[in-house]
């Protein structure tokens, strides 16, 4: 399918979204509850996939949709067109505290691989796959590292990094070693293993786990501060637990904060 070219415009600093605007015919595809607003005019569709295979028949939206599940994500995706005379904007929101990164796939050799929950949106045509990590020890330890999402094509995708965004461009021989939830995305020149971290003291009382993410270039790698696992571990631990004896504020807050969160993060412990 051919690529739409289409004009973008990042606002916001710490809690940012995406404004694409689309001329007409042209349309965008976007992961499902992301969308934060959009102008009247433009036709909104959930299809399976991602939206590049709708004329491959029932076979080829089964396989996008198969490949997005495998990935942790839905198995549907929203996509925006523009239906009307004019040029309409649809903008798509930040799920927490970053930065969205434009991401030209042409510029970048035409493929990309990335952390499964950080795209966000695309221009329609940009295919969503998954890119398996082939070593075996990525495969048992890799942790989040293990299955990436494969954005492929010409067009622009968009993808969040949470907290600082870091790009690095390796060179040949050069190796970097990442907490492995901070590796954002990387081009696929780059290769990626996992290392020990060397003692066991360190792997069983450091915080950081027994492997970290092994980046050798050459290549371009995109990094985060901060990974939506370890900002949520953070507000669990914090999180008044019930039957706890952390029962400050007001009654409703207590309600709030206990009652909700603790049901939200900790699961049903009854």
């Amino acid at each position: 399918m051919a690529m739409d070219v289409v004009d973008y415009e990042i606002k916001g600093s710490e809690m940012q979204f995406v404004e694409v605007e689309l001329d007409p015919g042209e349309a965008a595809i976007g992961e499902a509850g992301s969308m934060m607003f959009m102008d009247a005019g433009i036709d909104m569709d959930t299809v399976f996939g991602d939206g590049s295979k709708q004329e491959g028949g029932i076979f080829g939206k089964l396989l996008g949709a198969g490949k997005r599940l495998i990935t942790g994500e839905s198995l549907f995706t929203t996509v925006y067109t523009n239906q009307g005379s004019g040029k309409k904007r649809v903008a798509f929101a930040a799920p927490y505290p970053g930065k969205i990164i434009p991401m030209d796939l042409q510029q970048l050799g035409g493929t990309l691989l990335c952390q499964k929950d950080s795209f966000l949106c695309a221009a329609r045509g940009v295919s969503l796959g998954i890119g398996f990590q082939q070593k075996l020890g990525v495969g048992f330890f890799g942790g989040e590292g293990f299955i990436m999402q494969k954005l492929e094509g010409d067009g622009l995708a968009f993808v969040h990094a949470g907290g600082t965004l870091v790009r690095r461009e390796l060179q040949p021989g050069q190796t970097l070693l990442v907490d492995t939830g901070c590796v954002v995305a990387y081009t696929p020149s780059v290769d990626f293993d996992i290392q020990y971290v060397g003692k066991i003291k360190t792997a069983l009382f450091g915080g950081e786990g027994i492997f970290l993410a092994r980046l050798a270039g050459p290549g371009t790698v995109w990094l985060q501060s901060l990974p939506f696992s370890r900002l949520a571990s953070r507000i669990f631990a914090a999180a008044p637990q019930r039957g706890g004896s952390r029962e400050e504020g007001s009654m409703l807050g207590g309600l709030a904060g206990g009652g909700l969160l603790g049901g939200l993060l900790g699961g049903d412990d009854e």
